[in-house]
């Protein structure tokens, strides 16, 4: 019996994952500017990971890279490693994921449940510490001859968004998008939106939202990396250079406290109605500063990165947050 492919009805899982809904913001202070979020939460583990999640995987197999019944392994904040699972379980790929100790235990917990074995490691040491999550990923895939995704040097991670986050953006907003803000982990989505959008109007303006403690803010703004710190925002931030990480499509940066990043998010649920992660209220806190130093209309793009749903006990949290002094 042919499967139906229509707007309505989706052959399997993996076809939902992309066209993602636009929204704008319109109870929060945005000045003279209007501002509009992309609601990634809306793939289907909850975050925009699974569309480099299928498209790594889909690459690796094309090329050669991985074969059936091979074993995947990534190095993972959690969104990309809940991507890969479902990727990985929809194609029957057994997958070891490489989690910092940092990270929320709900993401572990979801990632366990989707199938994938879970490894967790040291969260204060930097990369080139054989604890480090991706030195260690690095090192068990080579000790046991599987594919590692390595999704900060994956070209198919920056393809992905320049594929389709990018025209997505440029298509939702008919053209008239003036700014994007975006934060780098991987750095998939400033390298592939911004490339895209520039592309298409090269005065369209790149902004990052890095926390407090990670070198990309302070490289830009100063032409130095300082040593890194420590941060308590999940999946973005960085204490080196991802390989496929265009630092020149940059046009502003803003370095965002732990503090005002997780009251933003929580304000962006208590005006707005959307429950996001993190990652997000680091987003959202530089786009609103980008927007507040305008003196002239622009159409300001942003994220909804993840769903709040897998920090609970954490920025949700009011005990937590007090116990972070963030209350």
């Amino acid at each position: 019996m042919k499967p139906f492919e229509t707007n309505q009805i989706h052959s399997n899982i993996l076809k939902m994952i992309g066209n993602t809904p636009m929204v704008e913001l319109t109870h929060l202070d945005t000045g003279c500017c209007r501002l509009f979020v992309k609601l990634e939460l809306n793939n289907p583990t909850g975050s925009i990971k699974d569309r480099i999640a299928l498209k790594m995987i889909e690459v690796a197999e094309a090329n050669g890279e991985l074969k059936p019944g091979d074993t995947i392994i990534e190095a993972t904040a959690g969104n990309t490693g809940l991507g890969l699972a479902l990727v990985a379980g929809q194609k029957g790929y057994p997958l070891i994921i490489v989690l910092p100790d940092k990270m929320s235990m709900e993401k572990e917990y979801n990632l366990r449940a989707m199938g994938a074995e879970v490894i967790r490691t040291r969260s204060d040491v930097n990369k080139g510490h054989p604890e480090h999550y991706q030195d260690l990923a690095a090192r068990l895939a080579k000790e046991k001859g599987a594919f590692f995704v390595n999704q900060f040097a994956n070209p198919a991670n920056v393809q992905a968004h320049f594929e389709t986050t990018g025209p997505e953006i440029w298509e939702q907003t008919e053209g008239t998008v003036d700014a994007f803000v975006c934060g780098v982990g991987s750095s998939g989505t400033l390298s592939g939106v911004g490339s895209y959008l520039k592309s298409k109007k090269p005065d369209v303006q790149m902004v990052l939202a890095d926390p407090e403690g990670s070198i990309l803010a302070p490289l830009h703004n100063t032409g130095h990396a300082p040593e890194p710190g420590r941060w308590l925002v999940e999946g973005i931030g960085e204490d080196f250079i991802p390989s496929i990480c265009d630092m020149d499509l940059i046009d502003v940066a803003y370095p965002i406290s732990d503090k005002d990043a997780m009251l933003t998010a929580r304000e962006l649920l208590l005006k707005e109605g959307i429950m996001a992660g993190s990652s997000t209220g680091t987003l959202l806190k530089a786009a609103l500063n980008y927007c507040l130093q305008q003196t002239e209309p622009k159409n300001v793009v942003s994220l909804v990165c993840d769903t709040g749903n897998r920090y609970l006990s954490k920025l949700y949290n009011d005990n937590w947050m007090k116990e972070k002094g963030f209350l």
